[in-house]
């Protein structure tokens, strides 16, 4: 029954006819769970009707390729002629009926009905109508996912927003649908003096909601089509910020996919990055004291361990460094900047196998070396934001001498030697900090920053160990629920034993 639940969405959607053409089955997000229900359901009558050819010419391709890719080629070989029974036209399935239609450009068939989209047939249901409000439920995001990837991006990336939308199905998405005028007033027409900085995806901008003058101060991220990240990124960044909800999380207010315009929406960060606040200071800016610091890096490992831990399926990150964690006005810390976040392993899979992306000095050494994926990758980049945090040093630091570039190889032989961990406190704290603090600190550093990634901890550990710091350390957690400092939480007695 398990198997037919999973199968039985398969047999009308409209992107049906998409799976046969895919170059690489493994890299769509779905395969785990259409794999284990092809496995159960390849003898069922129901499922072989569906698929429309006979049981032993699925058995026959199952065997030479597998059961997934036997499927697979199922798909490519009948799924056109039997969607055209069950829509009327191939366009109901999302293809052309030419048979050289061409993988990488899904869109032109969209383009050929409805805007756009893919017509509904008679009686199905209209998911896709935006509300009064401007808001949108997961049917209505669905519309934007199609306005977006009919356009200019592979199917692969469509079928990593149905996935991340499945994450959603429980609760509603209230990002709202600006128009390209609306946020042009907002920041004045994109002027330079609402420019708040440049990174991979493109300017952000600073700008005001109406009624103004009193309305929401927001932040205006825009694609830049030229930059490093595209429509792919875009839309991963929408999708996870519209169905991910924590304190430590940055709130996504909405989008704009006006003509071939492409931004998003934040509240605004008064205190911009951490970066901003640690590293490369300018004149008259006074440094974080320790108790902040602390606990900015709570609050970020609280919306890593909401993801690695809460999120269904469990959201890997993937990009963790100090200018993608924002500061708001009391010093909490958000996540930002999701377009490379990837959705983790499910089921038995231990690991995501992807190319390697992220920033250099961050990424962990068997993602950098293999591109096998975890959540202990994220670890790893967690411990040397936190080491930033500590040293007031970059991760990659090109200015300073050749043996103290690399952050991690510098402390490396200073974590060995307790009579040199004072050389790693950050200088311009003069001192100012709990010297058990920082022997401590040091050791949650030291530990998610192991080589082997199994001997790491999970974010939840450090979560609670820097709730313990926080708290002994006479700091102001970064909420309320902080642990009795008298009860000392697992990974304790290794953090403690640094001491001895």
């Amino acid at each position: 029954m398990i198997a037919l639940k999973l199968i039985s969405p398969l047999q009308n959607c409209p992107w049906l006819g998409f799976l046969g053409r895919a170059t690489s089955f493994d890299s769509l997000l779905v395969l785990p769970l259409l794999r284990q229900a092809i496995e159960k359901a390849s003898d069922n009558p129901k499922f072989v009707k569906a698929i429309g050819m006979p049981v032993g010419a699925i058995r026959r391709r199952s065997r030479r390729r597998g059961a997934a890719m036997g499927i697979l080629c199922c798909f490519q070989s009948h799924s056109r002629g039997r969607i055209s029974k069950h829509g009327g036209e191939d366009h109901a399935a999302g293809v052309t009926s030419s048979s050289s239609a061409s993988w990488s450009s899904p869109a032109s068939s969209y383009r050929n009905n409805n805007n756009g989209r893919p017509e509904r047939r008679a009686g199905e249901e209209k998911s896709m109508i935006t509300n009064n409000n401007n808001s949108l439920d997961n049917g209505n995001l669905m519309a934007l996912v199609n306005e977006m990837v009919g356009e200019s991006v592979s199917y692969r990336h469509k079928r990593v927003a149905e996935e991340i939308l499945k994450m959603g199905k429980a609760g509603k998405v209230t990002a709202r649908a600006f128009t390209y005028a609306e946020l042009s007033e907002a920041t004045g027409g994109f002027r330079a003096e609402s420019l708040l900085g440049e990174g991979g995806f493109g300017p952000v901008y600073r700008g005001r909601l109406p009624p103004r003058p009193s309305g929401p101060e927001v932040a205006v991220k825009q694609l830049d089509r030229n930059g490093m990240q595209g429509t792919r990124e875009f839309l991963v960044e929408a999708l996870m910020l519209s169905l991910l909800k924590h304190p430590n999380l940055v709130t996504l207010l909405g989008f704009c996919t006006d003509a071939e315009h492409r931004m998003l929406v934040y509240e605004y960060m008064p205190l911009g990055s951490l970066e901003d606040h640690l590293l490369d200071l300018p004149p008259g800016r006074a440094p974080l004291d320790w108790a902040t610091r602390m606990r900015v890096a709570q609050g970020a490992a609280r919306g890593l361990e909401y993801l690695h831990d809460a999120a269904r399926p469990p959201v890997i990150y993937r990009d963790f460094k100090a200018s993608n964690i924002l500061l708001d006005a009391g010093f909490r810390a958000r996540v930002s900047d999701f377009g490379l976040a990837k959705v983790g392993p499910v089921g038995d899979k231990t690991h995501v196998s992807t190319r390697v992306m992220g920033t250099y000095g961050y990424c962990a050494p068997e993602y950098a070396l293999t591109g096998k994926l975890t959540t202990m990758s994220d670890v790893y980049s967690f411990g040397v934001v936190f080491l930033e945090i500590i040293t007031g040093r970059r991760a990659i630091d090109t200015a300073r001498p050749q043996d103290q570039q690399n952050l991690v190889l510098w402390a490396g032989p200073r974590f060995k030697d307790k009579r040199r961990f004072a050389e790693m406190a950050d200088p311009l704290l003069q001192g100012n900090y709990p010297t058990k603090g920082l022997y401590q600190a040091l050791a949650i550093a030291a530990m998610c920053l192991q080589e082997d990634a199994t001997m790491r901890p999970a974010i939840s550990d450090v979560v609670t160990a820097l709730e313990y710091l926080t708290v002994a350390g006479g700091g102001t957690p970064d909420d309320e629920q902080a642990p009795n400092p008298t009860q000392p939480p697992k990974h304790q007695r290794q953090i403690d034993d640094v001491q001895e």
